[in-house]
């Protein structure tokens, strides 16, 4: 049986993360200029930012990515870009993706994750609420796609 390993980003690993990430929204969604600066441009819109972004790796393939950005609030980190490649799900990678996601906060001393969502990804709820996400209060959003917020507390 290969093993997942869950790696950081490296400058190489851009076009995996922009090829997972586009497969995801471009199915459900449309691109929206934020996604494209983000996607094209990890390294100056997440990385700089004080955010990390790991993926999942199984023998050189990579077939999942995550992302954690600081909020504006203290104590507060938002998930964000969360995709699994079409031959890497159901085997479990996306909540191996996320509990290191969740720890790689509580070591950069968060107290709460926060992330976006849209209710017609059912599979992606499932996922967040199975990792200990809550649904609240949508609140103002800055994303066109999303309907629903959840935060898990650390």
């Amino acid at each position: 049986m290969n093993t997942i390993t869950i790696i950081d980003y490296r400058p190489e690993l851009q076009p995996d993360f922009e090829r997972i990430n586009k497969a995801w929204v471009e199915q459900y969604f449309s691109l929206e200029p934020f996604d494209i600066a983000q996607l094209e441009n990890p390294e100056a819109n997440i990385l700089d930012k004080g955010g990390h972004i790991i993926f999942a790796q199984e023998q050189g393939q990579v077939l999942g990515t995550v992302s954690l950005i600081p909020s504006k609030e203290p104590g507060i980190f938002e998930m964000i870009k969360m995709g699994v490649a079409l031959e890497g799900q159901g085997r479990g990678i996306g909540f191996q993706l996320g509990k290191a996601i969740l720890d790689k906060a509580k070591a950069l001393g968060a107290q709460k994750v926060i992330l976006y969502s849209n209710t017609k990804l059912a599979a992606a709820l499932h996922l967040y609420k199975k990792l200990g996400f809550m649904e609240v209060d949508m609140g103002c959003s800055q994303y066109g796609r999303c309907n629903i917020k959840m935060e898990i507390s650390l």
